[in-house]
């Protein structure tokens, strides 16, 4: 077995033992950085549909570190999506615009905090890896020997993310049902920014 894909088992099963919280800020966390490079793309390469979602992990976020007013627009938009045409069974016969990799994750974490499932997050963290699958320019250099170290290289940072996460499990785990403002701000302090930057080693 290629080292990532160990590494990635090992999200799984994180993932699987974690609460509903930790999971719904993990997958949060890697939606914000894939949505964040999207954002960072030159405008004409930019995906309006992509562009589109920042609002929804906006308040994904907020409901993942303990608001629980988001509940309401993030059930709404993702109802949106499902009775839309960007959600189909044709294939690739239809609009492709929700399978692009930011959006796609963003989704997964709407979904992963709504119904609080492993599944979820775990999508959301495939679609991080598939991302570094596709990188080009000086990130394809960076692993010409080794296409695969950046595949597991995103994997460890997922772990990292899950280390970071865990100080915070007994918190997180009562966030769905409401936290204190206080607390609320205090946990996006401590978590917000770490998990959004491309590079958490810096």
């Amino acid at each position: 077995m290629h080292v990532w894909k160990e590494l990635d088992a090992s999200v799984a099963a994180r993932l699987a033992a974690a609460s509903e919280g930790e999971r719904a800020v993990f997958a949060a966390g890697v939606a914000e950085r894939l949505l964040r490079a999207h954002e960072a793309l030159p405008p004409a390469e930019r995906r309006p549909f992509t562009v589109g979602t920042r609002p929804l992990l906006d308040a994904v976020w907020a409901g993942a570190l303990g608001d629980t007013a988001a509940f309401t627009d993030v059930k709404r938009a993702l109802g949106t999506h499902y009775l839309s045409d960007y959600f189909h069974n044709l294939g690739q016969d239809g609009p492709d615009d929700a399978d692009e990799n930011a959006a796609a994750a963003v989704i997964a974490a709407a979904e992963t905090y709504l119904h609080g499932c492993a599944d979820f997050a775990v999508r959301a963290g495939g679609r991080a890896v598939e991302a570094a699958d596709a990188w080009d320019g000086a990130e394809r250099d960076a692993y010409a020997d080794d296409p695969e170290e950046a595949l597991a290289e995103e994997v460890r940072r997922q772990l990292r993310d899950l280390d970071l996460i865990a100080t915070h499990a007994p918190t997180l785990r009562r966030a769905r049902f409401g936290l204190p403002p206080a607390t609320v701000t205090a946990l996006r302090a401590a978590l917000h920014a770490p998990l959004s930057r491309t590079d958490d080693l810096l």
